[in-house]
């Protein structure tokens, strides 16, 4: 059974790709990640906060005492530089002599500017492509749609001006048009779009009356929507897609397959139930494949797209009368 798929033109075993998380925070972890059968890792995020720090923490060291002696660079403190940046890159390096997996290293971030010189500094580390986590939430009543786009397009201009090693972007799901954006960004050089960012959304503690960060990991439901989308747009644009919300199961995979994506990438199953979770589902997708008679996963990718799909109003507007009139009443008056 030929469970192989290519994303970013990596070749890969088979589609189910541990996505940024914990997972990776060390050698060790990722060598594990490796162990249980992931054929390609995204590293955890290196965020543009990070950098700004490091920047910042640098010039302070440097302009400290400057004014005093003119012996002063005789006197310049200690400077640690495996600071968060250094380590991560050290860390990229070291993945890449250990494993025999592609290893993707995470950028997190909001604006162009210095950050673009880590990425080159990712590649030159090794890695074999870039996820690009644009995660950016508009505040402003006078911040305009366009130009919330034209940001996300400069990110991936000055990302590509720097590398020559594959960009993924990873979206969220509120741009007033989803296709466009997604063509734009493959038109500027994105060769994958990772679907969806997951926002993670502040509660309110009603006893200290402070806003709290609240991480809830997914659920299967959240397939629906990237499941979508994918159908959507794997037909209409030139770069691969990933689906990372919402994986937990074997049929999650399967589905994720059909609509056109070329990995399914998975965290929140394997941080609930552990890194053995890889070969299970591995496992059963292949026996589903061999119940149905079919011979590989590429054979099935894109088969439930928007184009291929016997019924494609189910992805549009026209479907949305019948989803509403499926509810019923039983017999007691209750709805079903």
């Amino acid at each position: 059974m030929d469970l192989r798929t290519t994303y970013m033109g990596l070749e890969l075993k088979h589609p189910i790709v541990p996505s940024a998380s914990p997972l990776s925070y060390s050698l060790d972890r990722l060598k594990r990640l490796e162990d249980a059968g992931a054929p390609a890792v995204v590293m955890f995020s290196l965020f543009e906060e990070q950098m700004q720090w490091e920047s910042q923490l640098l010039a302070h060291t440097i302009e400290m005492g400057s004014d005093s002696v003119g012996e002063y660079d005789s006197f310049w403190p200690h400077v640690d530089f495996q600071m968060g940046p250094d380590a991560y890159l050290h860390l990229l390096e070291n993945a890449k002599k250990s494993l025999d997996i592609p290893v993707i290293g995470s950028l997190n971030c909001v604006t162009p500017g210095g950050w673009t010189e880590y990425a080159t500094w990712f590649e030159e580390a090794g890695a074999d492509a870039i996820e690009l986590n644009i995660y950016h939430i508009p505040t402003d009543v006078n911040t305009r749609g366009v130009s919330v786009e034209q940001q996300y397009i400069e990110l991936v201009d000055g990302l590509r001006a720097h590398v020559k090693i594959p960009i993924a972007i990873k979206l969220h799901p509120f741009f007033s048009s989803i296709p466009h954006m997604a063509a734009q960004l493959s038109q500027h050089g994105a060769q994958a779009l990772v679907l969806f960012n997951r926002f993670y959304q502040p509660d309110f503690d009603l006893e200290q009356l402070e806003v709290t960060p609240n991480l809830v990991l997914s659920d299967a439901h959240e397939l629906r929507l990237p499941l979508r989308w994918t159908s959507i747009l794997v037909d209409q644009i030139d770069a691969d897609i990933a689906i990372t919300s919402g994986v937990h199961s074997y049929q999650d995979v399967l589905k994720s397959m059909m609509a056109g994506a070329k990995v399914s990438m998975m965290a929140s199953e394997l941080l609930r139930n552990g890194l053995g979770r890889i070969n299970e589902i591995v496992g059963e997708i292949t026996q589903w494949m061999q119940e149905r008679e079919y011979e590989s996963i590429r054979q099935m990718q894109g088969s439930m797209s928007h184009k291929n799909v016997a019924n494609p109003a189910a992805f549009e507007r026209a479907n949305y009368i019948g989803v509403l009139q499926s509810f019923s009443e039983d017999p007691t008056g209750r709805l079903l």
